[in-house]
């Protein structure tokens, strides 16, 4: 499994980025919020990062923090929630943002979501209300963020 990923960013979109990790690029699916928050191309940038295998697919979905990237986890164990709605929900709320609706019962944010209706999100927060205590309270051994390390080091020139 491949847990951080640390490079350069090479290319960005509104739903992922490719970043080159001493001459290897990685496409890393990230949330609109996560995007925005990411240097421009050519900056260095460390994501933590979960790896999607299907049978047909591989997808890595990157995540400025650990806290995050739990809750990524949790949320697709809910039925109807995969990685697509997952990432649009974290995008809305923010991983704090995602804890703080669930432990309140408060599934109409959760519905702000981009493709997320209500009984989608009355689900979310029924299935993992249970959950959102232990997640919170462990929140600031989990926010610690992926920066980049100091050996990262610059992409080639494209063309050289």
């Amino acid at each position: 499994m491949i847990g951080r990923i640390a490079g350069v960013i090479l290319h960005r979109a509104m739903d992922h980025v490719l970043i080159d990790v001493r001459g290897v690029g990685y496409v890393v699916h990230v949330s609109q919020r996560t995007a925005a928050a990411l240097p421009p191309v050519g900056g260095a940038c460390a994501l933590y990062t979960e790896l999607l295998v299907r049978e047909d697919l591989l997808q890595l979905f990157g995540f400025p923090t650990l806290l995050e990237k739990e809750w990524h986890r949790l949320l697709t164990t809910v039925q109807g929630v995969g990685a697509k709605a997952s990432m649009a929900i974290l995008g809305t709320l923010g991983a704090e943002g995602v804890g703080r609706a669930i432990a309140l019962g408060d599934w109409s944010s959760i519905k702000a979501a981009p493709g997320v209706g209500p009984k989608l999100a009355q689900r979310v927060v029924m299935e993992l209300k249970d959950k959102a205590p232990t997640v919170m309270a462990l929140g600031g051994a989990l926010t610690v963020d992926a920066a980049p390390a100091a050996d990262v080091i610059e992409a080639p020139a494209a063309g050289a």
